[in-house]
């Protein structure tokens, strides 16, 4: 099969049920072009206002970290689980992987991305069934793609990933509010339903994995941690752990960028401390409640010993008043990170930290209620035993996991 590279995409703002032209992408001589339409300048709508800054003129990227993209549409491609599944589906059509440039791949988004951006013209592959899912098919369908094994489900399982992030596979869904009936995700929201993301083990996971997130995020609830709902999706052969989307509202879709594409930050290559999460934070939403939101998840995270916490797993939105806010929290599980230090740097201490350090953040940023903060995490993470329990994890995991958390 023969193919024609994508040299110009269409860019759109799809947000609270209004579409908006943000501008054109254009791919020459190896270089990545941007320049917003004339209308969309003066909208006064801001959506990377860091390195992609709402003004006239054509620009370029400068990095190479995103393929020569700007953080913004970087937010949109899949990484990770999705990326290898529409790698192996293009290759199934006879088009190898090297071949597609950055336009190509979020061609194939469309307007099925997290967030609120869409792409034209689209060239992704046409699914549309509407029948119930079956976690534990789709579970099995995962691990033989893993493995390298399956092809047949490759497209249908590039849709179900909805362009979502992470190494873990995962699907978007619809879910009845009974949390009883699933639906795929990419059609029009059935009445009772909501838009949810649900998670299945790969190979590296622990078998109790989706109860150990599950665990996390009722702690994290407890610690005053701000997350949308989730629940612990049973079956006949395992547990799956979902999330409601915090990017949609019914059917309306919320402009989401996270810290690594706001700042571009290699979220792969661990550089940034939560003094600079702090220092984003109030720089873009200028408000200390949105900062005290990034001081509670970093006191959570090093004290349930989440060290995956890079600068993808945290994400600003765009309200309906055109203001940033810190993103609900997401991927709180119990991890180790590069070299099994933490990921985020707590004032440059990253083997070791502790409350020590997070005092020192707290008083170093302003946060007044710094202290109380820190003691409600401590309290909600004593209670680890607890989660544990009311998820019905292994009791292997609940002790190993006992043991690296700090209280």
């Amino acid at each position: 099969m023969a193919h024609s590279p994508v040299e110009l995409l269409n860019v759109f703002l799809d947000a609270r049920s209004q579409r908006h032209k943000v501008g054109r992408l254009a791919f020459r001589d190896r270089r990545i072009l941007f320049e917003y339409d004339v209308a969309f300048l003066s909208s006064g709508i801001d959506i990377s206002p860091v390195k992609l800054p709402l003004r006239p003129g054509v620009f370029a990227a400068d990095t190479t970290i995103f393929d020569g993209l700007f953080g913004v549409f970087n937010d949109s491609l899949p990484d990770g689980w999705g990326r290898l599944l529409l790698d192996r589906a293009v290759e199934k059509h006879g088009i190898r992987r090297g071949q597609l440039n950055p336009l190509d791949r979020l061609a194939y988004v469309g307007r099925n991305g997290m967030g609120a951006l869409s792409y034209e013209p689209e060239q992704g592959f046409d699914v549309t069934e509407d029948a119930p899912l079956a976690l534990d098919k789709i579970a099995a369908e995962t691990s033989s793609v893993l493995e390298g094994e399956e092809e047949s489900v490759l497209e249908e399982l590039f849709r179900l990933n909805g362009s979502s992030s992470g190494a873990r596979p995962k699907i978007v869904a619809q879910v009845s509010a009974d949390r009883k009936r699933i639906l795929h995700g990419g059609q029009q929201l059935r009445p009772g339903f909501a838009h949810w993301m649900i998670k299945f083990p790969s190979s590296q996971d622990a078998k109790d994995i989706g109860a150990i997130e599950y665990a996390y995020s009722r702690m994290a609830k407890d610690a005053g941690i701000e997350m949308p709902g989730t629940h612990l999706f049973r079956t006949r052969r395992s547990r799956y752990f979902g999330t409601q989307r915090f990017d949609r509202e019914g059917d309306a879709r919320i402009h989401m960028h996270s810290l690594s594409g706001l700042i571009h930050a290699d979220h792969r290559s661990p550089s940034l401390d939560y003094e600079m999460v702090l220092r984003v934070a109030m720089a873009l939403t200028r408000n200390v409640k949105e900062a005290e939101k990034v001081y509670a998840l970093a006191c959570f995270n090093v004290l349930a010993h989440n060290r995956d916490d890079h600068a993808k797993n945290f994400s600003f939105l765009l309200n309906d008043r055109n203001e940033w806010v810190f993103a609900p929290a997401y991927d709180l599980v119990f991890s180790d990170g590069p070299g099994g230090e933490q990921s985020m740097l707590v004032l440059g201490e990253g083997k070791n930290p502790g409350a020590v350090q997070l005092q020192a953040l707290g008083k170093q940023h302003g946060i007044r209620n710094a202290s109380e903060i820190l003691e409600k995490v401590k309290a909600a993470v004593a209670s680890w035993p607890r989660y544990a329990d009311e998820a019905e994890m292994s009791r292997k995991s609940t002790r190993e996991i006992a043991a690296r958390i700090r209280v």
